[in-house]
């Protein structure tokens, strides 16, 4: 059990690693919390113009997610696949726990969609990738970033659900709407703004890198 937690804790300072605030520092020699919403996430890299700076931050913070997942696993190999999905269930919650509270930035992080996606990829697959076809199709309709990560992330335990496997498939989906609900609970000012019809969208070209 020992180790089981101390995969919990890797998972979690995996997670708080803010990579769209180093990149943007080490690039810009600017602090990204004074540019845009002042999220340190991908979309907020995006909007300061950076594209390029933007996509790897996204993938950088989804990789961080599918680390702590694969990382676990791969520590917890020898035990049952149940044990080792459930611990890899609970490094997913972890990892964005720490994207959301990183300690490296006094626990005030992004809002965690990229890190879910990358960790819960590394579980259920499908379930993501039916997800991202949703966060799209919204933000294509819509151009509401904000609004495609509401719902696509809503409907993430729904998929997981569906496409779950094994006798602990459930203990899966009630991991997922955890960190659902920590995702959702970062977009409470963004809801906010959706209602009073002020949220900002998604240009659909802008210029920069």
């Amino acid at each position: 059990m020992y180790l089981e937690i101390l995969m919990l804790i890797v998972a979690y300072i995996l997670g708080a690693v803010p990579f769209g605030f180093i990149i943007v520092k080490l690039i810009q020699r600017q602090d990204i919390r004074t540019i845009g919403s002042g999220n340190i996430g991908a979309t907020n890299v995006l909007r300061s113009g950076k594209k390029v700076q933007g996509i790897i931050t996204l993938l950088l913070d989804a990789g961080k997610g599918a680390l702590a997942v694969l990382l676990t696993g791969w520590v917890l190999t020898g035990s049952s696949p149940e044990w080792i999905a459930v611990w890899q269930s609970l490094a997913a919650v972890a990892a964005v726990f720490g994207h959301i509270f990183p300690v490296f930035l006094s626990f005030h992080g992004g809002k965690g969609v990229a890190t879910g996606c990358g960790a819960y990829m590394a579980i259920i697959p499908l379930a993501v990738l039916t997800t991202l076809v949703v966060f799209a199709l919204v933000v294509l309709l819509t151009r509401y970033v904000s609004l495609g990560s509401i719902l696509a992330t809503g409907l993430f335990p729904l998929w997981a659900y569906l496409f779950g496997y094994g006798e602990i498939s459930m203990f899966i989906i009630w991991c997922g709407i955890g960190g659902a609900l920590l995702i959702i609970s970062r977009h409470r000012e963004n809801i906010m703004r959706l209602i009073q019809g002020n949220e900002n969208r998604m240009k659909l070209s802008s210029r920069g890198e």
